[in-house]
């Protein structure tokens, strides 16, 4: 099963950064009822980052390898996001080896950062292990709109 919170990979360079957004909605199964309505999970706001983050690695590496989350130093929830809201999701790649690689990033919404991370450790993994190849080109393209990226 696959759980994408990024609509869109709007700007990357390879080795540094990267930028995506995320339309929520309404129809979306996962919010949470709150005092003033619906809410995005803190832990899905997070989850976007990170998927964001390893879009950067994957695409860093000519589709090679993939990210799997080690361990995150910091994050702190500065925000709410609600149905209708546009997220963008930016990453930057602070250090990599083979083996791991280390991330930072944030989140923001109509310029107001909701979401940063700090320290964000993944382990680096042959991204054929966990999906055709051919299914990750296929979302790469989705993603970036058939590879123009701006």
């Amino acid at each position: 099963m696959h759980f994408h919170l990024i609509d869109r990979i709007s700007s990357f360079e390879p080795g540094h950064t990267i930028r995506a957004l995320k339309l929520t909605s309404r129809n979306e199964d996962y919010w949470n009822s709150g005092e003033t309505g619906l809410l995005l999970p803190q832990a899905l706001m997070l989850e976007a980052l990170c998927q964001a983050g390893s879009w950067l690695l994957l695409l860093s590496t000519g589709m090679k390898k993939r990210a799997a989350l080690l361990s995150i130093g910091s994050v702190t929830y500065l925000g709410e996001v609600r149905p209708g809201m546009l997220l963008e999701l930016e990453g930057t790649l602070l250090s990599m080896t083979d083996e791991m690689a280390v991330l930072e990033g944030k989140v923001t919404q109509a310029g107001e950062t909701v979401l940063e991370a700090q320290d964000i450790m993944c382990a680096l993994i042959d991204a054929d292990r966990l999906e055709a190849r051919e299914v990750t080109e296929q979302m790469k393209r989705v993603l970036t709109r058939e590879g123009k990226l701006v």
